[in-house]
This record gives C-alpha cells, structure tokens and sequence, in this order.
C-alpha cells in the first residue's frame, strides 16, 4: 500500500482528518459521534499501520475534538496504540489534547495522570519517546495556556 496524505471534511457527526505522512501531522477536529465509526476509523487505522512502518523523526497527533461518543474513543485508541508501536527510541509521539479553558484551568497535575491512565493501560510501555500536550482554548479555539505531560 503505497501512503498517501488523507484529508476528510468534517460533517456534523465527523471529525475532519488531516492525516499527512510527510509532515508526521495527523489531526483529529470537531464532533465524532458517526452512525458507523468503522467506516471513517478503519481506513484510518489502516493507514496508520502502514505509517509506523516509516514514521517521521516526530509524530504529532492532534485530537481537538469537542464531542466524541465511546465507539470513537475506542478506535482513536486503536491508532494511539498503533503509533506507539514505532519501535525506535530515536522517534518521538506526541499527543495534543485541546480543552475548554474552564476546564483546563480546573486540572491538576494528578487528574491530569489519572485521566491519561486508561490510554496508558491501552499504549503499555511504548519504545518510541512520548510526550503529551494539554491545550486550554477559548471559544474561538485560540490557545490560551498549555502544559506538558511527560510519560
């Protein structure tokens, strides 16, 4: 399978996907609660696998995603795991999650860990450098604070 960039528009039940193989950009933005999550998840899944076979010095995995249902947090799991499986310690992952600044300035360091633990449990131990970044934003979407989350 040769790689090509994947871009989708959003609707109001997707996410845009801007999912681009030279830059190690991948993003996730807006509303995920699709009728059929397999049918836009798999396809980007599968274009992940295919990814971590020649990833980029630096992954950067943007989910700015306001509204999501439990069918697509399990398949944005799915791809976590999978670019955590790059096997080179010389690479780097990093994770952006956005969130409201309300509720980005309410976090503490702890809830932050214990938030990020289920996606821990999903990732394990990965042998790729992996960072994760915390964005509060306003209601126009510009960032306001941000902090790192190193695992």
């Amino acid at each position: 399978m040769e790689l090509t960039n994947v871009f989708i528009e959003p609707t109001p039940k997707t996410p845009q996907v801007d999912f681009n193989h030279i830059t190690g950009e991948l993003i996730l933005a807006g509303k995920s609660i699709p009728e059929n999550p397999a049918k836009i998840y798999d396809d980007l899944l599968k274009w992940t696998h295919e990814y971590v076979k020649n990833p980029r010095q630096t992954t950067n995995l943007r989910l700015n995603i306001e509204y999501f249902n439990t069918a697509s947090v399990i398949w944005v799991a799915k791809i976590v795991k999978a670019l955590c499986s790059i096997d080179d310690q010389d690479r780097s992952l990093f994770i952006h999650l956005y969130f409201d600044i309300e509720e980005f300035d309410s976090m503490e360091t702890e809830d932050i860990k214990e938030a990020l633990g289920p996606v821990m449990d999903v990732v394990g131990t990965p042998n790729i450098n992996l960072g994760i970044k915390l964005y509060g934003t306003n209601a126009n979407g510009e960032i306001l604070k941000e902090t790192m989350v190193l695992i």
